[in-house]
């Protein structure tokens, strides 16, 4: 996943032009490349390309399919309904290499061990790839992104020849486990994709699953092995250190979603805690709570019934952040509530139960941050039953 300058350095490097018909010398090296994360959250896990040199032919080219655009055409409702172009860039690789030292991010170029043969059918089919027809694809961020797509194209030159390695899966992480190992857990990103996504992401990952990370990538093809008449050899012959920085660790901001969770918590309890005393009811409060948990319920009903993304359906998150909270919000700042709202109340209470048992046996794992908004309506939910049943 790269910057959006990544669109000019592509079309300074189509002038560079080199025919796929032209045939890669002996001398030529096929690299995959893995550079460490980046300052940007959508950088945070690294990102993974493919290089290929030949100083017969004189051309240094880097197939990058991480590019986009921010300024395409409906690029934010897109990214919303699942449906991102992303393109493949192909340029002069010492632009991508410069472009990651002024981010001072590592990098590490492992080049693989090929035939001649091979070397010119990645040469192909990147050249291929990279025509304006063929250039672009819908990017999903744990199935089809620039780390898979070495995965894939490798495996359909090579076929049954290179044979990945699956001792780094051992520990049969689920794909939201790894996502989360690369995140910091107290940061909105963070909060957010884990709000965002299903159950799908709880699956435990295979091996080439894990590989939707360059880490991985990484580790899969330094362990790689390849066979061809009956020989096996390591599919990476020699490894380089491009760019030598240390790992960029992830940083959460003060204002963090912990801490703002946790003000509202005990906003939650003072304000509760007045209306028992003087038995009576916080409408406001109780429209902010109810509201708040609305809008976000909304959001993932939207992501899960209305867009493309594969990972988005089945969302438990839907046990507290109810999309007809929304509704009721409005209902609660009426002087006489009616009946119905306890009986409400009460599935709200169940639900928070039902949230919590998925979360033990792990049909899903929730962001750690909401623990404070699951205390806030466990508490306003238990008193509003309470109050609103007695007036039955």
């Amino acid at each position: 996943m790269r910057k959006i300058y990544f669109i000019l350095l592509f079309l300074i490097g189509s002038f560079q032009s080199v025919s796929a018909q032209l045939q890669v010398s002996v001398y030529s090296e096929v690299s995959i490349i893995t550079v460490g994360p980046g300052n940007d959250f959508f950088e945070t896990f690294g990102h993974s390309a493919i290089r290929i040199k030949d100083p017969v032919l004189n051309f240094d080219l880097v197939y990058n399919y991480g590019v986009f655009d921010f300024n395409q055409p409906n690029f934010y409702a897109n990214f919303a309904k699942g449906r991102l172009l992303y393109k493949l860039g192909r340029y002069p690789f010492h632009y991508f290499v410069r472009s990651n030292n002024d981010d001072k991010r590592w990098m590490k170029e492992q080049i693989l061990n090929l035939t001649h043969q091979e070397k010119q059918a990645f040469f192909e089919y990147l050249e291929d790839n990279a025509k304006p027809q063929n250039a672009s694809y819908y990017y999903d961020p744990y199935f089809d992104n620039c780390a898979t797509k070495l995965r894939d194209i490798t495996q359909t030159i090579l076929g049954k020849k290179v044979e990945f390695p699956d001792e780094y899966a051992k520990d049969e992480f689920t794909l939201r486990q790894l996502m989360n190992k690369e995140l910091a857990w107290n940061h909105w990103g963070s909060f957010g994709i884990n709000l965002a996504l299903g159950t799908k992401l709880d699956q435990k990952a295979t091996p080439a699953q894990y590989m939707y990370l360059p880490d991985f990538v990484y580790v899969a093809f330094k362990d790689a092995k390849k066979t061809e008449n009956g020989t096996t050899t390591p599919l990476v012959k020699k490894e380089t250190d491009v760019l030598s920085y240390p790992e960029k660790t992830p940083a959460t901001v003060w204002y963090n979603p912990l801490l703002v969770f946790s003000i509202l918590f005990l906003i939650s309890v003072y304000v509760t805690f007045k209306d028992i005393r003087k038995q009576k009811r916080s409408k406001w409060f109780d429209f902010f709570v109810f509201f708040f948990t609305g809008i976000l319920g909304t959001l993932i009903v939207f992501l899960w019934f209305f867009t493309d993304h594969r990972t988005t359906p089945n969302n438990f998150n839907f046990l507290w952040a109810f999309a007809p909270n929304l509704i009721v919000a409005f209902v609660l700042l009426k002087k006489n509530i009616p009946n119905w709202v306890s009986y409400y109340v009460k599935v709200c209470l169940v639900f928070l139960v039902v949230l919590g048992i998925l979360w033990i046996v792990q049909v899903q794992l929730f962001s750690l941050t909401i623990l404070p908004i699951l205390g806030m309506l466990l508490y306003r939910y238990y008193y509003l039953n309470k109050l609103l049943s007695s007036k039955e």
